[in-house]
Order: structure tokens, then C-alpha cells, then sequence
């Protein structure tokens, strides 16, 4: 029952006027933002598939910022590596012909000239920045030059030329997430790419009585493998051969030391992570060394790399000797091109890999932004059609409101 009073008209009109506001006033926000859900209680089902439908949105446009990132990444790596692959086969024709034995010393010592032209315009590439002004081939030491070179002289050559060239950098390898829950690995280590040969480590220590006498790690090309108290040189071998890295371990049969061999053409990264087990085993110097010229005095080290081929090759030709260049120097040269060929390929073909990925994300992102629409957008036909019978409503109320102010309780007393 209602308390008949003369405020009764004014308070009912004032509270449908409240309604009618709010109506109208949640209705111009959604027509200001186009979005039909300004709130949880709209549609609280429809709001968590929209959050969801966001926050997936979002993640698949950062893995195609980063794809479309590596993507330039891998263009600007392969036209270095696809120059210096052009430098190699040049170099390659000079070898072949200063094999022949059919030139002169002099006529040789001209060849050397442009060999060296190539070697430095090999080591530029090798050293070459990216756009950020990061080296490209120093794995994540970005910061710093890729490749260091030493400048010494050299028989039968009147300046001092390039005499060495060793590795600046790492072999850490960063991961970017493409999709969910997929990462391509980004190997960019310069003792990976210019190396020529498959590097061989011969131990001169006889470890066959030696034992971890505690827990520790050691990192062999970036893969961490974790020795036991007690563990043996056999167990130590086991391990590096079930451990996944590109080295293959043994037993010397004659010195009893641990030789190393890696499976493809590149520099072997080794060192103690945990405990001091290599150092102990005489595989490599204290900690104070730094990986890969960590190697102890009495270990053997040999394969060497793109740059060390040529540096051989300028110095053959430079003392006029034609049976190493057609022998050990020919064939270092072609290991090398060989390596950097599928480099390339790899190269090449993770680049495809990121196209197709980014044009799947792409699609991906349009079928997303479908779904937020459907259940976020505003109907704009409905909405204005509602906005406008909501302030025909109100008008008629203020009309309505203005004739029954003047009644009061004598009104329902007649």
C-alpha cells in the first residue's frame, strides 16, 4: 500500500527520471566507445570470453612483431654469409690454380696479394654489424667485435699482415617465441659459422684412475652436463655421448686421456660451470681462462677455421710452396665452403619457417579480432534506434511531470 502525500507525484517522477538517465546514459557510453560491454554485470559470460579473446590477440601480435624482427635478422645474416661464401669459392679458384705448379714464386707471391685482400674482406664480414649497431656472428656478446685479429709478420711479405684470428664471442643461442609454446633458436656463434674443419681434442693426461670427488657441471657447446661424486673418465665419456651436444668423447687407447671430436665443422666451447672437473683432468686451464682458447699446454687442438685456410693459403703462395696448397690447404678450403653452404641452407631455411609463420599468425589475428567483435562491438543500427525512444520516453516524462505538479492531496479528496 502507498502513502497518498503531495509528494507523491514529484517522488515517483523523480525516481523513473533516476532510470530513465541511467538508461540513456549507459547507452550514449556504449555509443561513445562502441563497445557493448562496459561492465561485468552486461554480460558476465560474454566478458570472460572477451578477455580471453584480448589477452590471446595481444600474444599472437608479439609473436608476429618478433617473427617479422628475426625475420630481418635472417636477411641481413645471409648476405653476409652468402658474400663470404662468394669470397671462399674465390679463393678456392686461387688455390686450385697455384696447385698447378706450372707459376713462378713471383707469379705466386702476386696470387698472395689478392688472397690477403679477400682474407681481410672476410674478417669484415665476419666482424659485421646489424642495423642496431650489434655484431651479428658474436652470439649474444653483441656488444663486442665478433672476431679479434693479430697482426704479425709473415715470410717472404715486406709489412705485417694478418697472422691470427680468434673468437670473440659465444656460442649462447637465444630463443624467441613464433607461436605459443614454439621458439626458434637463433645461432649466430662466428666459431660455428666461419670454422672449416671438425676440431679434434687430444688429452695427454692418463685419467684412467681418476673419480669426481664431488658434484659438479661442465658446459660442452652450450649443453650443460652434470657429473656425480665418484663418477669415472668411462661415466664422464657416457655422459657427453647421451648428452645431445655436437662432440662425440673417448678413451685415448695409448695415453688413457679423454680425446673430443665434434660432428660437424666448428670450434669446441668448453669449461666448468660447477666444480673444477676438466681443469682437474687436465682438459682445460683454471677458471681465469675463458672458453674456447682454454685448453691446458700439454692438450693437442686441430682443425682450425675459415680464416686460418686462407691465412695457410697467402702463406703457401707466399713461400712458393705448391704441395701444401694442393694438399692439406685445397681440402681445408673445401671443408669450409662446405660448412658455410649449409649454413646458408639453414639459414635460408628458417627464414622460410618465420614467412610461414607470420602469414599463420596473420590469419590467426583476423579470426581473433572476428571473435572480439561478436561478442564486444556494439550493435550502432540497435543502439541509436534505443537511444533515441529512450529520450522520446524521457521528454514525454518531463511533458507528463510538469501537468501533475500542480495537483496536491485536495486533488483525490473531491
Amino acid at each position: 500500500m502507498k502513502r497518498i502525500s503531495s509528494q507523491m507525484n514529484n517522488n515517483n517522477t523523480q525516481y523513473n527520471l533516476r532510470i530513465q538517465e541511467q538508461k540513456l546514459n549507459k547507452i550514449n557510453s556504449q555509443i561513445g566507445t562502441q563497445q557493448r560491454i562496459t561492465s561485468l554485470r552486461d554480460d558476465p559470460v560474454a566478458a570472460g570470453h572477451l578477455v580471453k579473446y584480448q589477452s590471446y590477440l595481444t600474444r599472437v601480435n608479439n609473436f608476429s612483431k618478433n617473427g617479422m624482427t628475426l625475420s630481418d635478422q635472417f636477411v641481413y645474416r645471409e648476405g653476409y654469409m652468402t658474400s663470404s661464401l662468394e669470397i671462399m669459392q674465390r679463393v678456392r679458384e686461387l688455390a686450385v690454380t697455384g696447385a698447378n705448379g706450372i707459376y713462378s714464386r713471383d707469379d705466386l707471391r702476386n696470387m698472395a696479394v689478392e688472397v690477403d685482400s679477400l682474407l681481410q674482406e672476410l674478417v669484415q664480414n665476419a666482424n659485421a654489424l646489424g642495423p642496431e649497431g650489434t655484431s651479428i656472428f658474436a652470439g649474444t656478446n653483441s656488444d663486442a667485435p665478433a672476431f679479434e685479429i693479430d697482426m704479425g709478420h709473415v715470410e717472404g711479405a715486406v709489412q705485417p699482415l694478418i697472422s691470427a684470428v680468434r673468437y670473440n664471442g659465444n656460442v649462447d643461442v637465444n630463443s624467441v617465441e613464433i607461436d605459443e609454446n614454439k621458439y626458434v633458436s637463433v645461432e649466430s656463434s662466428g666459431n660455428r659459422i666461419f670454422w672449416a674443419e671438425n676440431q679434434r681434442v687430444f688429452g695427454g693426461r692418463d685419467l684412467s684412475n681418476w673419480q669426481a670427488k664431488n658434484p659438479g657441471i661442465i658446459n660442452l657447446d652450450g649443453v650443460k652436463i652434470r657429473l656425480e661424486t665418484g663418477d669415472t673418465v668411462y661415466s664422464l665419456v657416457s655422459k657427453i655421448n647421451s648428452s645431445g651436444a655436437p662432440v662425440k668423447a673417448g678413451l685415448d687407447p695409448i695415453t688413457n686421456g679423454l680425446n673430443l671430436t665434434t660432428t660437424d665443422s666448428h670450434q669446441i666451447w668448453i669449461e666448468d660451470v660447477e666444480g673444477t672437473h676438466l681443469n682437474d683432468m687436465g682438459i682445460i686451464k683454471d677458471s681465469s681462462q675463458k672458453p674456447p682458447y682454454n685448453f691446458s699446454d700439454n692438450v693437442r687442438v686441430s682443425g682450425g677455421s675459415l680464416f686460418d685456410m686462407v691465412i695457410s693459403l697467402r702463406d703457401s703462395m707466399l713461400k712458393g710452396d705448391t704441395q701444401s696448397i694442393g694438399g692439406r690447404v685445397l681440402a681445408g678450403i673445401d671443408s669450409g665452403i662446405g660448412n658455410l653452404t649449409v649454413r646458408v641452407a639453414k639459414n635460408g631455411s628458417e627464414y622460410e619457417r618465420l614467412q610461414n609463420d607470420l602469414v599463420r599468425n596473420s590469419a590467426t589475428a583476423l579470426n581473433v579480432t572476428s571473435s572480439i567483435s561478436r561478442e564486444g562491438d556494439l550493435d550502432i543500427t540497435q543502439a541509436i534506434t534505443d537511444q533515441k525512444m529512450l529520450e522520446y520516453t524521457q521528454q514525454a516524462t518531463l511533458s507528463n511531470a510538469g501537468k501533475m505538479y500542480s495537483s496536491s492531496l485536495l486533488n483525490y479528496m473531491k
